[in-house]
């Protein structure tokens, strides 16, 4: 997460117990340390918050995209029902019976 070396870390723990002090060094250390914990865990909470919400706009998008792509192939099937239709109208007379399609 941060880049900090172990020098580093020994220059913060050696000016924490010329500030704190010996005595409440421990105790600041395991608050510290827990108050760090809740915050891990919250970004983790955070972060798994918008996953889920990224995967139902996804979702939501995609469910959309399929149902354009069914009005599309409604429309598609209607029109070649359409023109079938058309094409054997001619071939049905006035009473209403069938005549034999040419070959």
């Amino acid at each position: 997460m941060f880049d900090i070396a172990f020098s580093e870390l020994l220059v913060i723990a050696l000016v924490a117990l010329l500030v704190i002090g010996p005595e409440k060094l421990p105790k600041v250390a395991r608050t510290v340390g827990h108050l760090t914990g809740r915050l891990q865990r919250y970004v983790n909470s955070v972060k798994g918050d918008i996953e889920r919400e990224l995967r139902a706009e996804e979702l939501r998008k995609l469910q959309e995209d399929i149902h354009q792509e069914a009005g599309a192939v409604e429309q598609a099937v209607r029109s070649e029902t359409r023109a079938v239709e058309q094409a054997l109208q001619p071939s049905v007379n006035a009473d209403g019976q069938d005549q034999p399609a040419p070959r």
